[in-house]
């Protein structure tokens, strides 16, 4: 299948950011984001009108990604696009242009699992960023997803640990709630907790057997505990905010560092990808980056664009899957929970 130039377009739309992005041989020309502001007084995201943004924002989206890229739909030799999971009606919107598009252009359609677009964001070519090896264990945190992922190659990944409650993004949003703080609250906790001392109020980690997570009591515990403490003093979130924030952002670290300590003792492998938007996290990134000393790790965090909801992760799929013959029917479907 392969010729001397191969030029992907890329469609995400699997939550409240429309993306598009175009990549020649594995390497991003253009890689567009528009992002949704509405859900932000909503204190998060709100399907319906996700989809009726993605409706607005696709067509002007994709005709930017192929501009900056300095091409014309024409040179396209196949479109991919995410199939799922995610949010049912913002799929859609992605899944019914990406058809319509490859049909029209009469070129190859490829579907794209999204959780698998994260992992494999780390092949996309960057000049000064060394790839991990097969086999390696992925770490995926987000918004709404936490796995453990065994990678032995491009299509052959096995999940071997996943949250069975909250995402980690979740546990970082809801226990922003709980502090007042706005949505998404993940990047002000983390703001904090710089000025703050990790180990000023300790929070119980959930008790979850193998390599599976549980952030649901963690969020419970928080509110327990915020709700005893301004009891007695009204003014107590207020005055201590700061190492409430880095005490919460401790302990969710701690359970994602126990969690691949014993990933890596089980497997054998000690290279570690990490992706997803919560791995824009500073601490996160000082606890990989500590292991590599402590535990003889290597870890991988690729460029801060690929780690959130981007449509270059998604060309990279389709364009890998492109060089193996692996496209879609025009009857495929959005899938919501679809599975690695």
């Amino acid at each position: 299948m392969a010729t001397e130039n191969i030029y992907i377009l890329g469609i995400e739309s699997s939550c409240d950011d429309t993306a598009a992005s175009v990549l020649l041989n594995g390497r991003v020309l253009s890689n567009v984001v528009a992002s949704q502001k509405i859900h932000e007084e909503y204190g998060g995201v709100v399907p319906e009108l996700a989809s009726r943004a993605h409706q607005k924002n696709i067509v002007p989206v994709v005709a930017q990604a192929l501009k900056k890229a300095g091409i014309t739909k024409n040179e396209l030799h196949a479109v991919a696009f995410t199939r799922g999971p995610g949010l049912m009606g913002s799929l859609l919107v992605g899944t019914s242009f990406a058809k319509s598009l490859a049909f029209g252009l009469d070129i190859p359609l490829i579907d794209v699992n999204h959780m698998q677009a994260h992992i494999l964001a780390h092949f996309i070519e960057e000049a000064d960023y060394t790839k991990p090896p097969f086999p390696f264990l992925s770490m995926t945190i987000s918004g709404g997803h936490t796995q453990i992922v065994k990678v032995s190659s491009y299509f052959d990944l096995k999940v071997i640990g996943e949250t069975i409650d909250d995402a980690v993004g979740e546990a970082f949003d809801k226990s922003g709630k709980i502090l007042g703080l706005g949505y998404p609250a993940g990047p002000e906790i983390d703001k904090r907790a710089k000025l703050g001392n990790p180990k000023a109020f300790k929070f119980t980690k959930p008790n979850v057997d193998g390599l599976n997570f549980s952030f649901s009591g963690l969020k419970t515990g928080i509110l327990y505990f915020v709700q005893r403490e301004t009891k007695a003093n009204p003014n107590f979130v207020k005055e201590n905010l700061n190492d409430i924030c880095a005490s919460i952002q401790y302990t969710i670290i701690g359970i994602l560092i126990d969690k691949l300590k014993l990933a890596t003792k089980q497997t054998g492998i000690k290279h570690i990808a990490i992706g997803g938007g919560v791995s824009a996290n500073s601490g996160i990134r000082q606890a990989l980056k500590d292991g590599e000393q402590k535990f003889g790790w290597t870890t991988y965090v690729p460029k801060f664009e690929y780690t959130t909801d981007n449509a270059a992760m998604i060309a990279i799929v389709g364009y890998l899957k492109y060089l193996e013959g692996y496209f879609s029917e025009q009857d495929v479907t959005a899938s919501s929970r679809l599975k690695i």
